[in-house]
């Protein structure tokens, strides 16, 4: 866990205004006279079920009245969702973005009634009326999965030091979605890790596909991911040359990764699945990797995310400053976004249980089973 920051001085103001939210008497409102709008992304990812879930419980029990949507990974529908917690007197938002760039005129509308916004986990971009950021460090992601990357192969130990694995080993590199404000912090710290070998040639991207726009992933989906592994394959891979290991940004991407490379005959004895990283600790994901078939996972505690976000709601409905930990990193196009950054783990087979079964946030029949209790 990450030291507290600092107290945030920049001189913000409470919430303000007179409109249909946010009035100027919410800091002397009880909690259960305010209502929260919640916007989350999706439903078709567990880790977004699970943030939705837990964010709208946790202001449930601080006594605030919640208004959960999911958009559907549809821009327009959470554009309208957004349009429509406004209009029927949110007193505050907390916004996951699809694409952070495609809510400007529901975060001016926003500011005219003085409500409060909380970006979530995704950066909102180019507009000034984002006021706190809650989210994890992005940049550190991408370092711990190429650094698992480099572990997998046997160029690193797990405490870091070197390994005795010398290559060359042949990768191929994927990235998250380009709306997401957040793929390219993954993906930088990532390479910025991984560029060394690269440049060595310890490490040889056969396909050639090394920039971000090349390695993009269009909204995170499986299927898209599962289709371009298996062109990669197709183009660079059909000269019997094998891919010994493949970034990957998100569990989602990483089982359609493996669904490719099980389909082109990898996991056979002669022929071991490459080594592929992941994020979230989705519980699919998991089995995968107790079962020896994905090598990592990083785990993002939802729990603690939401709890930040709570705090910082409470903190701007009762007038006062949310606290930050990070006021330089999170630039928007607009501002700087004071911003509250929680730690990150690496996940391996033998962490299943430590990190993910002893804290509670799977049990051991979930991972045993790869599915989720209802």
């Amino acid at each position: 866990m990450t030291a507290l920051g600092a107290v945030l001085a920049l001189g913000l103001a409470g919430c303000g205004g007179d409109g249909a939210g946010g009035s100027s008497n919410s800091a002397d409102a009880a909690p259960e006279d305010l209502t929260i709008g919640v916007s989350m992304p999706t439903e078709t990812s567990e880790r977004w079920i699970a943030d939705g879930a837990a964010v709208e419980s946790q202001l449930e029990d601080a006594g605030y009245q919640v208004d959960l949507q999911y958009a559907g990974d549809d821009i327009p529908t959470q554009s309208q969702q957004v349009d429509q917690m406004i209009t029927q007197g949110a007193d505050l938002l907390i916004i996951a973005a699809i694409d952070g760039t495609a809510l400007s005129s529901q975060l001016d509308a926003a500011a005219a009634e003085g409500i409060k916004v909380i970006s979530y986990d995704r950066l909102i971009r180019d507009n000034e009326n984002v006021d706190f950021y809650v989210s994890f460090d992005n940049y550190k992601v991408g370092v711990a999965q190429g650094t698992a990357l480099l572990t997998g192969l046997g160029l690193l130990n797990e405490d870091g030091s070197p390994g005795t694995a010398t290559g060359p080993f042949n990768i191929e590199l994927f990235a998250g979605s380009l709306d997401d404000n957040n793929a390219g912090f993954f993906f930088n710290g990532a390479i910025d890790t991984l560029q060394p070998f690269i440049d060595d040639g310890t490490l040889v991207v056969k396909s050639g596909q090394t920039e971000i726009d090349q390695a993009a992933t269009l909204r995170w989906d499986q299927a898209t991911a599962q289709r371009r592994m298996d062109d990669l394959l197709t183009r660079s891979y059909n000269d019997g040359s094998v891919v010994n290991g493949v970034l990957s940004p998100y569990d989602g991407i990483s089982r359609g990764i493996i669904t490719s490379l099980q389909n082109a005959g990898y996991g056979a004895a002669d022929k071991p699945i490459p080594v592929v990283t992941g994020q979230d600790a989705e519980i699919a994901s998991v089995k995968l990797i107790a079962d020896g078939v994905q090598n990592s996972t990083i785990f993002k505690d939802t729990r603690l995310l939401a709890e930040q976000a709570v705090i910082a709601a409470e903190a701007f409905l009762e007038g006062d400053t949310p606290e930050a930990n990070d006021t330089t990193t999170y630039d928007n196009g607009k501002k700087v976004v004071p911003s509250y950054l929680l730690p990150i783990q690496t996940v391996y087979k033998d962490d299943i249980q430590s990190v993910l079964v002893d804290s509670g946030y799977w049990s051991a029949d979930e991972v045993a089973k790869g599915q989720a209790d209802d």
